[in-house]
């Protein structure tokens, strides 16, 4: 750029001094003496060089102490184990491994990542894959000491996690609005990089609402900040924070060929941190809320397609039939514009914003219908469609099936691929029994019926099918089993 630059400007003042020997050439000198200097200084204010005159604002200097110093505090290293066994064994004998037990030992791994305190009692977020499989996890604090965590739950749609120490008095971090956050304001990362303690990095917010697709379920949300905040392994689960110290992201993810920080990291937006770890807290299972919508982003050639004005807005491809959107009155083939007066012009953009809501709460959503602006009040569904709250471990026996079952968690239908499905906690008798099926298998279909909850399990098993219950499922392995049993 600066080449180019200098060139361009090197041929124009060449071509000015040409221009000006010509004119002395070739314009008679008498005829100058003659003109008046008000028509002359006219002539030279039209043929002169065009130019521009502009003022800018220097920003005063960041200051990034304050925060620096409440960040380090409030960040934690986090060391995990785990003990991998041998998928050769496990390949094996599939679903009947539980009955010979392992005669191998297992290899046990060390991983390394960040968590934030959030509470001065000991809970701390991270990303759910700095645990993820982890038999034990241990927190280093920044003054070195160090304790054991547990678990209290997860979810891989957003990469989150929530663990807590025995602790308290600990110096926490607050939750600042991300929805406030605004492109080309200063944050800080605050993480453990190449497992170097409390490491303090800044930069800009670089976009929103970003999607890059590394979470892989179809009801993953993917949201995140961008920044070029450096970013490296061991960062993961780390702190974005602004420069008044508040936690506006999770960093979480970096674009890079190599594998270290290239200038792109990205984090999970504390608004959507801050919901999940509620849930967690509340109910130990994410209480994903949905508009009922399948939608696809709109650009020039699909909005000339249409027939709209411009490429605002997010296209409604279809629309699922007695879900939130449906009962308000939202039809395929609108365009949503804005949801609670958010602007909407992404898909990432709309699951985010859903992201941050309950079922049975009530969004507004505005959408063009034929260059018509149209508003809705819609009541956002859960999965199963009902506004009712779900609740993880909660366990239930079938005496046909002389089993206790519990519905699949989210980390466990997102490891497998799946959307639905309940798992088998306990074989007491029944059909399992004796058709060898052990605990931990996920029955996923009953009779041709997708499985997930208690009712449509009993509805399944009353479906006539000539006396034979026919059950589909997995294992946590990924290997697929289908059984058929005699009533």
């Amino acid at each position: 750029m600066k080449t180019v630059g200098k060139s361009f400007l090197g041929a124009a003042a060449g071509t000015v001094v040409i221009l000006l020997s010509a004119a002395l050439i070739f314009n008679d000198p008498s005829d100058s003496k003659n003109r008046e200097p008000e028509q002359m200084m006219q002539q030279y204010e039209t043929t002169k060089l065009p130019s521009m005159s502009a003022s800018y604002r220097i920003a005063q200097e960041a200051d990034f102490i304050q925060a620096a110093e409440k960040s380090v505090n409030a960040v934690v290293h986090i060391k995990t184990e785990i003990s991998v066994k041998s998928r050769s064994y496990d390949d094996f004998f599939g679903p009947f491994k539980y009955y010979f037990g392992n005669p191998h030992r297992n290899n046990t791994y060390v991983a390394f990542g960040s968590g934030v305190i959030i509470s001065d009692d000991g809970y701390i977020v991270t990303n759910n894959h700095v645990v993820e499989g982890a038999d034990k996890i241990s927190v280093t604090f920044n003054n070195r000491k160090e304790l054991e965590a547990e678990v209290i739950g997860t979810d891989p749609t957003t990469d989150l996690a929530l663990i807590k120490v025995d602790d308290k008095d600990l110096v926490y971090l607050s939750f600042g609005d991300s929805d406030a956050v605004k492109i080309g304001e200063w944050v800080l990362a605050v993480g453990n990089p190449f497992n170097l303690t409390s490491t303090v990095t800044a930069g800009i917010v670089s976009a929103k609402a970003r999607n890059i697709n590394i979470l892989g379920a179809a009801s993953a949300i993917e949201s995140f900040i961008q920044t070029d905040a450096a970013v490296n392994r061991g960062n993961s689960g780390g702190a974005l924070v602004n420069t008044t110290g508040e936690l506006i992201g999770i960093n979480a993810a970096i674009a890079s060929h190599t594998g270290v920080y290239e200038g792109y990291s990205f984090a999970i937006p504390a608004n959507i941190v801050k919901k999940v770890v509620a849930d967690l807290m509340n109910f130990g299972e994410i209480q994903r809320a949905y508009i009922g919508v399948q939608i696809r982003d709109i650009d020039a050639a699909f909005a000339d397609e249409l027939g709209l004005k411009d490429v605002n807005g997010i296209y409604v491809a279809g629309v699922v039939e007695n879900g939130g959107a449906y009962d308000a009155g939202i039809r395929e083939g609108d365009v949503i514009l804005r949801v609670n007066n958010i602007a909407i012009n992404t898909v990432s953009e709309l699951m985010g914003t859903i992201g941050q809501h309950n079922p049975g709460e009530i969004v507004t959503v505005d959408v063009n219908r034929d260059n018509e602006i149209l508003s809705y009040n819609v009541t956002l569904k859960n999965e199963e469609g009902t506004i009712a709250i779900l609740k993880a471990g909660n366990t239930f026996y079938n005496e046909l099936l002389g089993a206790s079952l519990k519905k699949a968690s989210s980390e466990e239908k997102s490891k497998l691929g799946i959307d639905h499905g309940l798992k088998v906690t306990e074989v007491q008798g029944g059909i399992l029994r004796r058709g060898g099926i052990s605990e931990g298998f996920i029955i996923t279909e009953i009779n041709g019926m997708e499985i997930s909850t208690e009712d449509n399990l009993q509805d399944a098993l009353k479906k006539k099918n000539s006396g034979i219950i026919k059950l589909d499922g997995l294992y946590m392995n990924g290997v697929r089993i289908s059984y058929e049993f005699m009533r």
